[in-house]
């Protein structure tokens, strides 16, 4: 069966910056499922897997377009430090989880802590930057009803 709308993907795969330093990919021996043409992926990635196979590897590089995004400077924001008073420490790098505009979860990362507050940074970590996947699919088959109406792969049986 080739990769097409509505298909479960199981793929291995190693994501790697620009050095060759990697950054993520599944562990050894458990693939990591996605639902195809529901935006679970990267529209990069998503894309040049269409019409693949099980058995088939790809190498891709994937532009910040169509990656996690270009870095928004409007993103990058100073907050009071009356805003973190819940925590001990504030640390340049440190990550938060925060509510987005649409209710959904975001990452948000201290860049400097001013006098005046605490410069953060809504910018996902991976905007601006290509990404190269190398990824072997090793099962592709039909979304169950309910895997379409959730928008995921649930556990396979």
């Amino acid at each position: 069966m080739k990769i097409a709308e509505n298909c479960i993907v199981f793929m291995q795969y190693t994501l790697t910056d620009e050095q060759g330093q990697i950054i993520d990919g599944s562990k050894e021996g458990q693939a990591m499922p996605y639902l195809h043409g529901h935006g679970n992926i990267v529209p990069g990635l998503e894309k040049a897997l269409e019409g693949l196979s099980a058995g088939e590897s790809t190498k891709v590089t994937v532009n910040p377009e169509e990656g996690y995004g270009l870095v928004d400077p409007q993103a990058v924001q100073l907050f009071a430090l009356e805003a973190f008073e819940n925590i001990d420490e504030i640390k340049p790098g440190m990550q938060f989880h925060a509510e987005g505009p649409e209710g959904q979860v975001q990452v948000i990362t201290v860049r400097d802590i001013r006098e005046d507050g605490v410069l953060i940074d809504r910018n996902h970590p991976l905007a601006g930057k290509k990404l190269n996947f190398e990824v072997e699919i090793t099962e592709v088959r039909e979304a169950t009803e309910g895997e379409l109406e959730h928008g995921h792969p649930h556990n396979s049986e």
